[in-house]
């Protein structure tokens, strides 16, 4: 336990900051499994809603340096490449069916 003033108040500013960043960290996870279970399901028209919502929550989470740049732009991309290869894979099997 800090004795110093300055470092008690330090310590309750580290734990309030730790619990943000935990929340946020864990609405990543939690928005990107669901866009995960989405792709399972294969239903795209859901998967379109979420993406903007994705988007939405990957972009703050590295605005405010608890994920990397990188890491959310990476995550994107896959994110949205897999929704594009379910789409075209939905086109060919309907043209098959035709």
């Amino acid at each position: 336990m800090p004795n110093l003033k300055t470092s008690i108040k330090d310590l309750r500013k580290s734990k309030r900051r730790e619990t943000i960043n935990d929340r946020l960290r864990n609405r990543v996870k939690r928005v990107t499994k669901k866009h995960s279970d989405l792709l399972k399901q294969g239903n795209t028209e859901e998967m379109k809603k979420n993406l903007v919502n994705v988007y939405k929550v990957l972009d703050k989470a590295a605005k405010k340096n608890v994920i990397k740049k990188g890491k959310a732009d990476r995550l994107k991309s896959r994110l949205t490449k897999n929704l594009n290869k379910l789409a075209q894979d939905n086109v060919k099997t309907s043209k098959k069916d035709s």
